[in-house]
């Protein structure tokens, strides 16, 4: 089986409580979700912890088990406040900005897991993971463009759709976790191909949860069943495993659930059960 090594740098630790998703902006700022302490913790880029903000409750700056987070090209934090269905925008340094309050457009409360942003086109993505909706906004005005999907298992319908990341084209690639899939939609929200499927082999999911593309454009996917993280071509064909390098073998994380990969290509990982997030240097790779 071919692998991607990728060399240990550091793991940061901040007493979390179940983390589960984490953004690097362009500054070099790492925000991560701790979400059962209803906080974001941001650390340097040597993992120090530099300061925090949010807590628990309904108000501006406050939270409900945050989910997912983005910093877009402009520095803003996104956080997918979950429990209070909606997302928050901040500044760099967590100083509250505004919210968009997810339509009821299903059955259920919307629930809002993850946040993607194209500054090009000024649109903002929410995965709403119990609709099994994808939302599209117009960040100018906040108001709701479009949603996208259903409950069920064809193409163009979720169910669960959890992390998503975005390419350097904004096309956006979407965790499908009960499908076992990743789906991909266009800048505008239509069908483009699946990547994976149910199983336990290469090329296959148990269950899926986070996403990240490199500066290849090459597509991660964490495992938080088989504590691996798996690497795709945009095509949608599989490319190896992330693997340790002293080894020589399949590396083995602890649920791994978030991941995130910068510009240069550091590739941090959120180990949820473990409570920390372990820190990469992805080795180059040969077309």
């Amino acid at each position: 089986m071919k692998l991607t090594f990728v060399t240990h740098l550091f793991d940061i630790t901040a007493s979390f409580r179940q983390p589960s998703d984490i953004s690097v902006s362009d500054q070099g700022l790492i925000y991560v979700v701790d979400g059962v302490n209803n906080k974001i913790k941001v650390f340097n880029q040597k993992g120090e912890f530099l300061f925090a903000f949010g807590k628990k409750g309904r108000g501006n700056g406050q939270f409900s088990f945050p989910m997912g987070i983005h910093t877009d090209s402009n520095d803003k934090v996104y956080v997918a406040d979950s429990g209070n269905s909606r997302i928050q925008i901040f500044t760099p340094s967590g100083e509250y900005l505004s919210q968009i309050k997810l339509p009821s457009t299903g059955v259920m409360t919307p629930d809002p897991t993850d946040v993607a942003v194209n500054n090009r086109l000024n649109r903002l993505f929410v995965a709403d993971n119990d609709n099994h909706q994808i939302h599209m906004y117009d960040l100018s005005s906040n108001l709701l463009l479009s949603s996208h999907g259903s409950p069920g298992a064809e193409k163009h319908e979720f169910r669960y759709p959890f992390l998503m990341s975005m390419d350097s084209d904004g096309y956006l690639y979407i965790v499908d976790v009960i499908n076992t899939r990743v789906q991909v939609l266009n800048p505008d929200g239509k069908f483009v191909m699946i990547i994976g499927g149910w199983g336990v082999e290469k090329g296959n999911f148990f269950r899926p949860k986070g996403i990240a593309l490199d500066s290849g454009n090459r597509v991660y996917v964490s495992d938080s069943y088989l504590n691996v993280i798996q690497v795709f071509e945009t095509s949608g064909e599989f490319n190896s495993v992330i693997g340790d390098p002293l080894s020589r073998s399949v590396k083995k994380f602890i649920s791994p659930v978030g991941i995130f990969i910068d510009k240069k290509d550091r590739l941090y990982v959120v180990e949820m059960f473990a409570e920390r997030v372990s820190v990469y240097h992805i080795e180059k790779q040969k077309r």
